[in-house]
């Protein structure tokens, strides 16, 4: 594997200044040059990498520097890029906006000072002239080693505000302005509500990214961006810790994977199967129930909510759920499958559906975010992915909230740390780990490992060989 990876990323001022419409019209154009294009995400966000694997045939992968080491992100990029022509990394928020105010910890800035990577800026320039010129040059002088090597603006009124905003920001910050887009509204992306995934992967939203790369192809100098990425230096390759192999052959994990379950980072899939774990799926909405020859279940987030009706009607799932828990069988789930493994979900209409009945616990649906930001996990007691006491990182973002039965008795699973200070969340109770936090599973590589290790132990004991005694269960024999 070469370190050499042509590259940019594309930041901007702040949230909502164009970067995703702009990554999407590139990475199209692009394509459309015939290169191989990889996507990347800064930070912990689902639903764009999705609108970049349907863009460019690729599974873009998420670059966080706070929930992962350093070196691991490196890692996630070098392998994730490997074998395209160019990598195109879409920035978070603004360009300098972190896991911190004070310093660029977990900003885009940050990622691409580690990947040493160019950076383009984009502005957002309506009602503005020569006041571009000092926003830019406020982003240059925040962090004079941040490489901005070109900016485009957006919103631009006509072709001669283009050329306004550009002679002042050459002017005066000398840096080139590599290209604009006017304010259209055809080109603005629909509202990033968690029920786009289907329509994005259904391919209802090509016409929008065909048309996202025409105006690129007219108005971006695209050549120029090119030159930047392939100017990039090659990158040390780092020692290889994400992805090393501990097992040649292992259990079976059965992943629930469909519109209702589609929030996954590829790299917890990646390890659980360099453990040694096989990964198959199935569809909880498409009437699918646990595959037979399933060792360990694991349900992601997603938005079990807009298809309550659907999975409340899957009544074999349920079952062969409540059942294969009392066998024993380990099962992980968090946000969206661990709202679906409790009694039930009430939506925001007020309507009430039965869900798995595996956690003791009610969900209801809030019209306001509940909880949004990143985690600290420290296992409070043993479970499947971590021992008591250690600890992981993700992030917790939903819409929902949680009642316990009875709270006295409840089994947590975590203590979390966040902005709003440290509380008790999650569910543990022997087999079943589920929890609102998005954990990763590259913050501490062990709970793969370890979640693959109990796996292999119950394979071994539905087959009745555990300890080269017992005798199998037809019940349960895959």
């Amino acid at each position: 594997m070469n370190s050499y990876r042509p590259r940019f990323a594309i930041a901007g001022t702040g949230s909502g200044v164009g970067k995703t419409t702009l990554t999407i019209g590139i990475m199209r154009a692009l394509g459309r040059k015939g290169l191989k294009v990889q996507g990347f995400k800064c930070g912990p966000d689902y639903i764009d990498p999705t609108y970049h694997s349907a863009v460019t045939g690729r599974a873009s992968r998420n670059l966080d520097t706070w929930m992962v080491p350093h070196e691991t992100m490196q890692e996630i990029f070098i392998r994730g890029s490997d074998s395209a022509d160019v990598s195109v990394i879409e920035g978070v928020m603004g360009l300098y906006d972190g896991k911190n105010p004070l310093s660029n910890e977990g900003s885009t800035a940050h990622i691409a000072a580690l990947l040493d990577c160019p950076i383009i800026l984009v502005v957002n320039v309506q009602s503005m002239a020569r006041s571009a010129a000092a926003v830019v040059m406020g982003f240059q002088k925040l962090d004079e080693g941040a490489r901005i090597a070109g900016v485009i603006v957006n919103k631009c009124g006509s072709e001669g505000h283009y050329r306004i905003v550009k002679s002042a920001i050459e002017q005066e910050c000398g840096i080139p302005v590599v290209g604009w887009l006017g304010r259209n509204e055809e080109l603005d992306i629909p509202e990033r509500h968690l029920g786009l995934i289907p329509a994005i992967e259904r391919g209802e939203l090509n016409p929008l990214f065909e048309l996202a790369a025409q105006q690129v192809e007219a108005t971006v100098d695209l050549d120029r961006i090119l030159s930047f990425a392939n100017d990039a230096p090659a990158l040390a390759l780092p020692v290889e810790r994400l992805l090393a192999s501990q097992r040649d052959s292992g259990p079976t994990i059965a992943v629930a994977r469909d519109a209702s379950f589609n929030f996954y980072y590829l790299e917890n899939l990646e390890m659980l199967e360099h453990c040694g774990a096989k990964v198959i799926y199935f569809s909880p909405l498409a009437g699918e129930t646990v595959p037979s020859d399933a060792d360990g279940v694991y349900f992601g987030g997603g938005f079990p909510e807009e298809f309550a009706a659907k999975l409340a009607d899957n009544i074999r799932l349920k079952d062969d759920l409540f059942t294969l828990a009392a066998r024993g069988m380990p099962i992980y789930a968090e946000c969206g499958g661990y709202m679906y493994l409790c009694r039930s979900i009430k939506d925001r209409s007020g309507q009430t559906y039965p869900m798995a009945g595996i956690i003791p616990a009610i969900v209801e649906m809030q019209p306001k975010l509940a909880a949004l930001g990143y985690r600290e996990v420290r296992a409070i007691q043993d479970s499947l992915l971590l021992p008591e006491d250690s600890r992981m990182r993700g992030h917790e973002f939903h819409y929902s909230t949680l009642t316990a039965d009875n709270s006295d008795t409840y089994p947590y699973a975590y203590e979390t740390t966040g902005l709003r200070g440290v509380k008790k969340e999650g569910y543990c109770s022997g087999n079943i780990l589920a929890g609102y936090t998005h954990v990763h599973f590259a913050s501490n590589p062990d709970a793969a490992s370890r979640w693959v290790g109990i796996c292999h132990e119950y394979r071994k004991k539905k087959r009745g060989i555990a300890n080269g005694t017992g005798t199998a269960r037809p019940e349960t024999e895959a």
